[in-house]
């Protein structure tokens, strides 16, 4: 309750306390009977009450024995019958504990309601020629008035509403009531002359009348009341469903909505905009992109600045959006904010060049509140800003491109603003007018992006016809090289690294990164050049950043932000790439990869870049696609498909290239041959998935418990060879008896009443023979000698369970 609000009960009270000390100081009663009998029927019509509409209120018909103690009573008499009803009226049937402050001013107002009553028809009666009729009707109306203008008064000031609307919507409708009631209190006072005081009685089926008329017509109001609520609600959500469907297009628009929707009505409520105004700014602040679902989804999308076609096509959204919420029909003007909240106070912005305070107040605060909301977050085209920052680019534009007054309050309560957004009929279908023109905007906030149309760099700005024709020819033969060059090597690597030199010719790079599709992330492959740690720890996922933007709309970017791609490094030197220009590469399996290169100037590629870039993209996609492919044919004939160990055709190439390096260097070489113990019994038993399991398990074992240059091999079934250069022959012991134990502990794993064991045998380079037959052969041997002893073991240790005796015999 503000101060207004306290110092107008304050002075209520005391007028309605200075009435009832007048009243009951001249206390007298010319019929004590009657005056008990009128306040018993006051009180009972008192309990026949109704809510009044939109307000926390109730109104009753006991105003009907107010008149009649008018004309009948004396003024302390219908004080005191005012009182005892208003008392009823309060109490009875109260839905919520009534305050103290509440219940005196109610009984201060009907006591002053009272007196004016009086006034008006003992004090007026020369006026009116002491005429009955007269008297009685001002005395309703000054009743009617002093009793519900108070109460208006009270309800404007503490709801924030204005005293005409509250005091026409909740109570001139029961006027004619009181002038009804005039009559009735008239005629009951001209019966009761003839029958007798105890007439008022008579009137009870009255009173109950006026009380169900009260009902139904307030009923009917609550009812088309409730169904306008009920109408708005349903298109504010059909409308926010629609909204939400641009998140599908743009990820950012549902928090962006949000956001702004609080800042904008803190806003209006400062600017003093009326209830109408704040509801329609509450729409259009949630609506107002809905036009965005007409701009095709890569424009939105675009992690770079736009070209001058693509904002052509973003400046019909206002258009679009004004258009498709001008079918909803909505009580108050959101259409006109929505299609103006480009307009710039200067009168440059777009649809239609309004300028000033011609552009609605509503597309004024909404432009700059929008406008501060992007600035300060993420954006496909840059990263976003510090609040303070932001701001600070908002207010250079006040009165320029924002309203000057919007402004000031927005720089006044921005960080409370931004604490508080932390904290919470049937339409004929048009064609929307998605292939206009609209002539006004010069150039998006971000400007145009840069794409001078010049020759390549290497040829000087000025150069002659002469030049221009050697450069072309320099151009054609550099390309015929690269697609030759192209086609040499099926090496990844190789076909990377010279198709990188080769390109620099061409176009002037400072960092290459070319990053192939895996599944739904882009992983960067080969990178190379000044800013490889930046770039080498870039990993992005489809449709994220420049490159996998380019990646899932199969569309190139010229001169991008680098910095949006996640992952990417910011170099502490302070040397950032600023230019980006990025292609994708096509094979016959649809997009394979993109290639990006970086500089460090802004704007620094041009259109003749790119269209080098775009004449061997293809070249280079199907050149990496077979490179890919050869690569996953070579790792394929080498390496076992159900391990990722090296196969037997490997081993052998490989353990013919370590003995020929131990011949030279006379140095050390072993070779372990292992096979596991009771690994058919797990087949057997368990499936031959489970048993595909502990192979796996036991590879990776074998890994990580052998140095990076020592070679793990899968001869085949559940044999295994292990190469170990350089290491003694105590420590190749150890090594063998790990191998057994890993055995056992996974076997244990996977089937604990099983027998699961390794069986190793090794054999030395020059000990044990010299080239790899003879080696893998006693290994071989060796590892049966093991293998033997541990068959004898397992037999034992089946014997000890079942409690028979069994005897060991070692050949």
């Amino acid at each position: 309750m503000n101060l207004k609000a306290k110092l107008f009960i304050g002075c209520s009270v005391a007028i309605g306390t200075g009435v009832a000390c007048f009243a009951f100081s001249q206390w007298h009663s010319g019929d004590l009977r009657r005056f008990v009998f009128y306040v018993l029927v006051a009180m009972i019509a008192s309990g026949l009450k109704v809510i009044l509409p939109g307000i926390n209120g109730t109104m009753s018909v006991n105003f009907l024995f107010i008149l009649i103690g008018v004309l009948d009573m004396t003024f302390p008499e219908t004080v005191a019958l005012g009182c005892a009803a208003a008392l009823v009226q309060s109490f009875y049937g109260a839905k919520s504990k009534v305050g103290l402050v509440h219940l005196l001013f109610n009984l201060c107002n009907v006591i002053t309601a009272i007196g004016a009553a009086f006034v008006a028809y003992h004090g007026l009666a020369p006026l009116f020629g002491h005429s009955i009729p007269l008297m009685l009707t001002s005395a309703a109306v000054a009743y009617f008035l002093f009793n519900t203008a108070p109460v208006s008064i009270i309800i404007s000031l503490t709801e924030n509403k204005t005293f005409r609307k509250v005091w026409s919507e909740c109570y001139f409708w029961s006027f004619p009531y009181y002038l009804v009631g005039a009559g009735i209190a008239g005629a009951i006072s001209v019966a009761s002359r003839y029958i007798g005081w105890a007439t008022p009685i008579l009137v009870l089926p009255i009173v109950y009348w006026i009380y169900r008329s009260y009902r139904l017509y307030l009923g009917r109001l609550e009812d088309e009341k409730r169904h306008v609520e009920d109408m708005a609600e349903l298109h504010l959500r059909t409308i926010e469903a629609l909204a939400l469907a641009i998140e599908a297009k743009d990820q950012t628009t549902h928090d962006h909505l949000q956001r702004v929707r609080v800042y904008a009505l803190e806003i209006g409520k400062e600017l003093k905009l009326n209830n109408d105004e704040l509801e329609a700014l509450r729409a259009a602040a949630l609506l107002h992109d809905i036009g965005k679902l007409a701009v095709p989804e890569h424009i939105i999308n675009k992690p770079g600045r736009l070209t001058s076609e693509e904002f052509e096509k973003v400046k019909i959204h206002p258009v679009v959006g004004a258009e498709i919420l001008q079918r909803v029909n909505f009580p108050y003007a959101v259409v006109p904010i929505v299609l103006a909240h480009h307009e710039s106070w200067d009168g440059n912005g777009y649809p239609y060049g309004l300028k000033g305070e011609a552009i609605p107040i509503g597309a004024r605060i909404l432009s700059a509140v929008d406008c501060l909301d992007a600035l300060s977050s993420d954006r496909q085209y840059r990263r976003a800003l510090p609040l303070e920052d932001a701001m600070q680019m908002v207010v250079q534009q006040s009165g320029i491109q924002f309203d000057p007054a919007v402004v000031d309050v927005l720089k006044l309560r921005y960080r409370e603003l931004e604490r508080m957004t932390r904290a919470e009929p049937e339409m004929s279908i048009q064609r929307l007018s998605t292939d206009v023109k609209i002539d006004r905007g010069d150039a998006p906030a971000a400007g145009f992006a840069n794409i001078p149309a010049v020759l390549p760099v290497h040829i000087p700005a000025q150069a002659s016809f002469l030049s221009s024709i050697a450069a072309a020819r320099q151009e054609a033969q550099t390309l015929f090289e690269l697609s030759h060059d192209l086609g040499k090597s099926l090496s990844l690597d190789e076909t990377l690294s010279v198709f990188s030199v080769r390109l620099k010719k061409l176009v002037p790079f400072e960092s290459v990164a070319i990053f192939l599709r895996r599944e739904n992330r882009l992983v960067p492959t080969y990178v190379s050049g000044e800013n490889f740690r930046q770039l080498s720890h870039v990993e992005v996922p489809l449709g994220q950043g420049i490159t996998g933007w380019v990646a899932l709309n199969e569309k190139p970017i010229i001169n991008g932000n680098p910095a949006v791609d996640p992952g990417y490094l910011i170099d502490t030197s302070g040397i950032t790439l600023r230019s980006a220009l990025s292609v994708p590469l096509a094979s016959l399996d649809g997009t394979i990869g993109v290639l990006t290169l970086y500089r460090a100037e802004p704007e620094a590629f041009t259109r003749d870049h790119l269209r080098i870039l775009l004449a061997i993209s293809a070249k280079l996609g199907m050149s990496i696609q077979n490179a890919v492919r050869f690569q996953l044919a070579e790792d394929s004939a080498t390496t076992d498909y159900l391990t990722g160990l090296p196969n037997a055709r490997s081993l052998f190439l490989h353990l013919d290239q370590e003995l020929a390096r131990c011949k030279r260097a006379n140095s050390s070489l072993a070779v372990m041959v292992c096979d596991l113990d009771g690994f058919k019994q797990i087949n057997d038993r368990l499936g031959h998935l489970e048993g595909n399991k502990v192979l796996r398990l036991f590879a990776d074992s074998l890994r990580a418990n052998f140095r990076e240059y020592d070679y793990v091999a899968r001869m085949g079934g559940d044999e295994f060879v292990i190469v170990v250069p350089g290491l003694a022959r105590e420590i190749v012991e150890q090594k063998a008896a790990q191998i057994s134990q890993f055995a056992t502990l996974i076997g244990q794993q996977v089937m604990p009443d099983g027998f699961l064991s390794g069986s190793v045998g090794t054999a030395f380079y020059r000990e044990d023979g010299e080239d790899a037959e003879e080696l893998l052969a006693e290994s071989d041997r060796r590892m049966y000698i093991v293998k033997q002893i541990h068959h004898e073991e397992e037999a034992t240790l089946l014997a000890m369970r079942s409690g028979q005796p069994y005897t060991a015999t070692i050949n």
